[in-house]
């Protein structure tokens, strides 16, 4: 509003705009507004927030033995869009890691059967069955963590491919 539209109003609506703007805002305290929406007063003498002038910033060390390199670099130069060469001078402005569990995956042993004919009455004789063949492929660890899963973590058996688990036998 500037002058003019104020001069306009009649002594009322100007009664009731000065009125307006002498009421306090609302706070949690003056109306039903949440608690949450009040704006914080600060304190006398209140430090700000952050880092002092002068402290010495921390932060984690690299690893010594990186088990691999990931090196990034420009292709071209923003200004005249000109292409770096394989062959231009390059400078290391910075390092950083990336840590990372490595995938697990079971281990599969795979029971192979054979059987062999005799030389001198060419009977064929067959390698016994192996207990894996007659019970359920899966070992004991991976027993104990389906049973953790289920009973502990409440997630269901696990299903997948041949990489996978297709079913847990109790």
């Amino acid at each position: 509003m500037n002058r003019d539209d104020l001069q306009r109003l009649s002594k009322e609506d100007l009664i009731e705009l000065v009125l307006r703007l002498q009421r306090p805002d609302k706070t949690s305290r003056t109306s039903s507004k949440p608690p949450s929406t009040d704006r914080k007063e600060r304190r006398e003498g209140a430090k700000p927030g952050g880092a002092k002038p002068g402290h010495e910033g921390h932060s984690r060390k690299l690893c010594e033995t990186p088990d691999d390199f990931e090196d990034h670099e420009p292709t071209h130069c923003p200004n005249c869009l000109g292409v770096f060469g394989a062959d231009a001078k390059r400078e290391l402005i910075g390092e950083y890691d990336e840590i990372e569990l490595p995938p697990i995956r079971p281990f599969v042993r795979r029971h192979r059967r054979f059987a062999i004919c005799c030389e001198h009455c060419r009977a064929k004789t067959p390698a016994p069955l192996p207990a894996v063949a007659v019970g359920t492929p899966f070992g004991p660890r991976i027993h104990a963590l389906a049973i953790y899963l289920k009973t502990r973590q409440a997630l269901s058996y696990i299903t997948g491919g041949c990489n996978g688990l297709s079913s847990i036998d109790s």
